[in-house]
């Protein structure tokens, strides 16, 4: 974490009040939504296993601050988002984060991708479950009413549709198609504790997710790691995550087993894809812990597989200087913090959660 937000485990609390989270080497003007998501994760995780637990709440807040004032402005920097004012930050999204145009012609440019927009959502509310203090939900909240009508259509039918990525301003779809976790990723952001202001949202994305689980396979190591991870939250309490569960494992050992995705040459792989592989691995041991006979066995093959994915990386990762090209160094690093101890990721890290 150090190598991309500096040194700040020596600040004390009025330091990190004033603290700036420097331009990281990947994203457009220093930021970038899904390795900040990250980011802002893994300072909660700190904080927990730590005795500086104010300091890092501090320093995570911080950091979402910084996202809001870069991501939720235009490219220029000179105005908030259509619809966003200073009273309402996130009333028109936050951007990708991507360094070129949304018209690029390579197809990769900015805009707003739903999944990300998910995942940055998850992050305030966890600040708020660390820190008690409603009002990073409140904007987690905003957040959710103000994008979910612009990637949502057809709203009153059985099936709502979906689109995967949005231009910056909200306007128009950029790629039509519906992502494979959207509607999961949504279903599971938003039914979270403290999100009854969302039933609407919510109960679109069920019935979105509804026609999708059980067709559900992915060889995307990434993918299957995500799955396990959103799917965790609602395992053994509903079936479609039950399920979810188990078909996104078998995925994952026949991608390891049968096609030997894991041991082809790392110069065909991207770490920072499996290292999501592991951290949905890791909530998948999780639940298994305490478990004997063939589940036991089960916890064993995976708790051997994410060690050997790590230690794959490792030399990589924590060479001097990295192997990692450096626009991928700053979401190699926080992907593999997480990886190493999910914590915040994880239900029931800050006690009880239904």
């Amino acid at each position: 974490m150090s190598s991309i937000y500096g040194s700040f485990d020596t600040l004390t609390p009025a330091q990190a009040a004033a603290w700036t989270p420097p331009p990281m080497a990947e994203g457009h003007r220093g930021r970038y939504l899904w390795t900040d998501a990250f980011g802002v994760l893994n300072l909660l995780t700190l904080g927990a296993l730590t005795t500086r637990h104010a300091l890092y709440a501090i320093l995570a807040a911080r950091l979402v601050t910084a996202v809001h004032d870069v991501l939720g402005r235009t490219r220029d920097g000179t105005r908030r988002l259509p619809g966003a004012s200073d009273a309402h930050p996130l009333a028109g999204g936050l951007r990708i984060g991507k360094e070129v145009e949304e018209d690029d012609p390579g197809g990769d440019g900015d805009g707003q991708y739903h999944h990300y927009l998910t995942l940055w959502m998850f992050a305030p509310n966890r600040l708020s479950r660390a820190t008690g203090e409603r009002r990073h939900n409140d904007l987690a909240i905003e957040l959710a009413r103000a994008i979910h009508p612009k990637f949502v259509r057809d709203r009153d039918a059985v099936r709502p549709r979906m689109c995967w990525k949005m231009s910056v301003d909200l306007g128009r779809p950029l790629v039509r198609s519906e992502g494979n976790l959207d509607p999961i990723d949504g279903y599971h952001t938003w039914g979270g504790p403290d999100q009854v202001m969302l039933a609407r949202e919510i109960d679109e994305h069920r019935r979105i997710l509804e026609t999708k689980w059980r067709r559900y396979a992915s060889d995307d190591p990434l993918d299957l790691g995500m799955t396990l991870w959103t799917a965790h939250w609602f395992d053994g309490r509903e079936q479609w995550a039950t399920e979810l569960s188990r078909r996104a494992a078998m995925c994952l050992r026949a991608l390891r087993e049968e096609e030997g995705y894991f041991d082809a040459p790392t110069r065909y792989r991207l770490a920072f894809r499996e290292l999501g592989t592991c951290l949905g691995v890791r909530c998948l041991v999780a639940k298994l812990d305490g478990a004997d006979g063939s589940a036991a066995a089960e916890k064993a093959h995976w708790e051997e597989f994410v060690e050997k994915v790590l230690a794959t990386w490792a030399s990589s990762v924590e060479g001097d200087p990295q192997l990692v090209p450096e626009k991928l160094q700053p979401i190699t690093m926080v992907m593999f913090a997480a990886a190493l101890f999910p914590g915040a990721f994880v239900k029931g890290f800050f006690g009880e959660e239904v």
